[in-house]
């Protein structure tokens, strides 16, 4: 029987049942702290497993139960960035909430796919079609529309069979997370086992991670070797994608605070080969059009707290074109951050306000590696414009890279964008390049490129036909304007020997050119 594996997430206000619902659910009791139980509120992020047995397939679903409370909806948001389907509780004596509302925008902002709605507290009214009719015109005119709402109890019992096998169709119909080939767990907790060392937990998206397998911890780059991996307390050899996942780090220690040298919450446990963090990215910014229309619009160069995966950091946002973003609005925007982000392009986040009180905007980043002088330049505006068009399509990542850069390593390609390998690969059949080893160049450029350093070795031969070319460190001088990459040099001048041309030494010309006196000076031998 076929195993796959999936990431749920509670969400919705305070106190509307949802730690409950998640017991109910797993038989396990998400809220962890002995203050969560005292408060009766989730404070941190708790979880849970459920399995569901289909016909063809057994469904292993990890569950992270978020916090309601507005005061912690910053760990909420830790707990909803790589999820396959979310939970939106709602209580029927209540109905909709402020939190209800903040935690929709916020699924919407990260991606989410797909929503159920579970309507609790069902016994606790009287007209319970009414109450499901209230929850159903929210949710009109959002990418849920038309999720199933089920109405339970926990008092009684009621619905939450229903809701088993209503979760059961939605994960049947979802299509598991792939296999990019590059892991990264975003770190939610970091603890010491006494016995075992540094022990990490996450949930795992991107890529596989296997036992003894080197890592590196992102973005302090502390190197580490996993010693063992847990899944839902069992311990396995190797994880996918989609999975809640503990990863025994013996070499790292934990960290005592935020910037200080060992693993934190926010961290991020990838490979080495995947880059470094980011100061600067430009990004792709949407205020909800569900936001009151006085809601004070986003300032240029406003600081603001940058929610993405289980991290929170500190930054400032800059307009592109704008002085502001006002709701309902969208904006290519540049994010400086007060310190570096471990960042892919395609990745989703959410900023709220720099005292962490309200959620602002969603987005999507761009350009991971960017950089304020090249903002504002012509070259970076087309870019950015044609990304944000389709920013989770590879044809169009790759197009925008090398419609740019003009030339790019292959890997380049791969390290710090959302896809895989293979549809880098696919999106370069397509496109208008040409590949020489590891580069990557566009055509169009290439082609004129060539025609450049072709007519530069003629002036040579014009200017002195009594030399066999023009000396290769001349040729590169000339060029260096147009050089995106000092290996495009060398490709270059092997691209050239095989068309018509010679190196002789360390000078390159034409291989029809023979060396000649000038003509003045062959009129004086005369």
């Amino acid at each position: 029987m076929e195993l796959k594996r999936f990431i749920l997430a509670t969400a919705g206000h305070v106190d509307h049942g949802k730690s409950a619902l998640v017991r109910a659910l797993t038989g396990t009791d998400p809220d962890r702290l002995p203050e969560e139980k005292l408060r009766g509120i989730t404070i941190e992020l708790g979880f849970a497993q459920l399995e569901l047995r289909m016909p063809d397939a057994l469904l292993s679903i990890g569950i992270v139960d978020v916090p309601g409370h507005e005061d912690f909806v910053k760990n909420m948001v830790a707990g909803v960035g790589s999820i396959d389907l979310a939970l939106l509780v709602v209580a029927a004596d209540d109905g909709w909430m402020p939190q209800t509302e903040e935690h929709l925008q916020i699924l919407i902002y990260l991606g989410v796919r797909r929503v159920v709605v579970a309507l609790t507290k069902i016994d606790l009214v009287e007209a319970a079609d009414a109450a499901e009719e209230k929850v159903r015109a929210q949710l009109r005119d959002t990418p849920f529309g038309d999720a199933a709402i089920v109405r339970t109890s926990i008092t009684t019992g009621s619905g939450v069979e229903e809701l088993k096998a209503q979760l059961a169709r939605e994960f049947s119909v979802l299509v598991p997370q792939r296999d990019l080939g590059k892991p990264r767990l975003a770190v939610d907790r970091a603890f010491i086992l006494r016995g075992i060392g540094t022990i990490v937990t996450g949930t795992l998206v991107g890529g596989t991670l296997r036992r003894g397998q080197a890592v590196v911890v992102q973005p302090a780059k502390i190197p580490a070797r996993i010693r063992t991996i847990q899944n839902h307390n069992r311990e396995v050899e190797a994880i996918g994608p989609g999975a809640r996942t503990a990863l025994s780090l013996p070499d790292v220690a934990v960290a005592r605070e935020k910037n200080t040298l060992g693993v934190w919450r926010g961290d991020v446990i990838t490979l080495s080969e995947f880059g470094e963090a980011s100061a600067i990215a430009d990004v792709m910014l949407s205020r909800s059009r569900r936001l009151p229309m006085k809601t004070r619009s986003i300032k240029h160069g406003t600081a603001m707290r940058v929610h993405h995966g289980s991290a929170n950091f500190g930054a400032r946002a800059f307009f592109q074109t704008s002085e502001e973003l006002r709701a309902g609005e969208t904006a290519i925007a540049q994010i400086r951050f007060d310190e570096p982000a471990f960042l892919f392009a395609g990745d989703r986040f959410v900023i709220r306000d720099a005292a962490e009180q309200n959620t602002l905007a969603g987005g999507v980043v761009l350009d991971p590696d960017s950089s304020a002088r090249n903002f504002r330049r012509a070259a970076q505006r087309e870019f950015l414009a044609k990304r944000a068009q389709a920013p989770h399509e590879a044809g169009v990542f790759v197009a925008t890279q090398i419609g740019r850069d003009c030339a790019v390593k292959r890997n380049a390609l791969v390290v710090k964008s959302s896809f895989s390998a293979d549809d880098i690969a696919e999106s370069l059949r397509s496109a208008n390049v040409i590949e020489r080893g590891e580069l990557v160049v566009d055509a169009k450029w290439w082609n004129e490129f060539l025609r450049q350093a072709e007519a530069t070795i003629d002036v040579e031969h014009r200017t002195h036909p009594n030399r066999r070319g023009l000396a290769l460190s001349e040729l590169r001088q000339a060029l260096a304007g147009e050089l995106p990459l000092p290996e495009v040099f060398d490709v270059l001048a092997s691209e050239l020997c095989r068309n018509g041309f010679v190196r002789t030494g360390e000078a390159i010309g034409r291989a029809t050119h023979r060396p000649t006196l000038p003509l003045q000076l062959q009129i004086a031998a005369q």
